[in-house]
């Protein structure tokens, strides 16, 4: 699992290009998963996988999401401010989007809100005093297996935002996320690779 340069993300032909176009797009972490069936989709393996279930967590994420709360409890970072539910990307949705999406827009996914999930598209938000964050995934087959895609976009809601994203992203890249895509490739493994051959 690595960061890598957006081009590679930005050149698939996804709705999030154009729907997110006024959002900067902050970094791409993507991770080869290997083997599996053909026609996976990754709400398939989200729902094999109990992708959003905080109890998954790895320990050391766990920790630090905890420790970020507590935070926020102290300092209001997370207090639902006024407008939030019109500031979501929810009402930006057309019919087609609408219509297509196949967990209802709006419904709450782990610590995000669902904006729309297509079979192989999936975009998240959250919004509160620091950020308005957007996390968009997609799954691709590749030559060995898949290869899931992790893009994260990044809002300013005031001026706390930039500053507040140099603290975190230390943290982001170098515990957190490989953290989660660690977690990502084990439960592919234990649900798509192929069972070893019995001895002779």
């Amino acid at each position: 699992m690595a960061k890598i340069c957006p081009r590679e993300f930005l050149d698939l032909p996804l709705r999030v290009h154009s729907f997110l176009r006024d959002v900067p797009l902050h970094d791409v972490w993507v991770v080869d998963l290997p083997g599996g069936r053909e026609g996976i989709t990754l709400l398939e393996f989200r729902s094999g996988s109990g992708a959003g279930r905080t109890e998954d967590i790895p320990y050391a994420t766990k920790a630090l999401l905890q420790l970020r709360f507590l935070l926020g409890r102290i300092f209001r970072l997370d207090k639902p401010r006024a407008g939030e539910k019109s500031a979501s990307y929810v009402r930006l949705l057309n019919e087609a989007d609408r219509v297509g999406s196949l967990v209802p827009p709006g419904s709450k996914d782990g610590l995000f809100d669902v904006v729309y999930a297509f079979q192989n598209e999936m975009l998240l938000e959250i919004i509160n005093a620091t950020v308005h964050a957007f996390s968009a995934q997609t799954l691709t087959r590749t030559s060995a297996g898949y290869r899931l895609y992790w893009a994260i976009y990044v809002k300013p809601v005031r001026w706390i935002t930039p500053v507040y994203m140099a603290l975190i992203d230390p943290f982001r890249r170098w515990i957190v996320y490989p953290q989660i895509l660690d977690k990502v490739r084990e439960q592919w493994i234990r649900l798509y690779a192929e069972p070893l051959a019995a001895p002779d």
